[in-house]
Formats: C-alpha cells, sequence, structure tokens
C-alpha cells in the first residue's frame, strides 16, 4: 500500500487507495475497518493493533461492495498500456 486517503465530499465518503497490487477483498475489509474507527467503536490505534493480529476474526467486518467502485488504474509508463477505456471519476448516484 502506497497511500490512502479519506475525504467527504458532501453526502459522501471517498476512499483512495493506491497500490501496487490488491488482494481480495482488501479494500473491502480496510474501508470495514475505516468506518468502525470513524464511528468512535474503536480508537484509531486499534487499526494497527489488528493489522499485527493478522486475524481476520478479531477485524471489523468486510464492508459491503454497494457504494464502493473503481475509479481509475494506473500503470507505470514503463509497461506501455493504453489508457484508453478507463474510468477516472466516479458515477455520481442520488443517495437512498
Amino acid at each position: 500500500m502506497r497511500e490512502v486517503a479519506v475525504q467527504r465530499q458532501g453526502d459522501y465518503l471517498l476512499f483512495d487507495f493506491r497500490a501496487d497490487g490488491f488482494l481480495h477483498h482488501m479494500i473491502r475489509n480496510l474501508v470495514g475497518a475505516l468506518v468502525y474507527v470513524g464511528k468512535g467503536r474503536y480508537p484509531p490505534s486499534w487499526l494497527q493493533e489488528a493489522l499485527a493480529l493478522r486475524d481476520r476474526s478479531r477485524a471489523a467486518p468486510t464492508f459491503a461492495p454497494d457504494g464502493l467502485y473503481l475509479c481509475g488504474v494506473g500503470y507505470e509508463a514503463h509497461w506501455s498500456l493504453p489508457d484508453e477505456g478507463r474510468i477516472i471519476a466516479a458515477p455520481q448516484l442520488p443517495l437512498i
């Protein structure tokens, strides 16, 4: 993981994760943990403890996929991959 950023944009929370690669459900697990901390269920220091334990049963639940969108994929220039077809902005959906 190279970078994690969280920001509020109106009624939305935007999570930006940047890494060399991602594991299955990795982002959903991280968002679940961040939501627990944001709601005050655990202190921020709990995140480091939860990661150090390496025990999924002691972590926050996996966040539902609803509302999580892949907004872009970027590759280093040496891969010479085309930019066509990349999504560069999150869809603007009404709150339900």
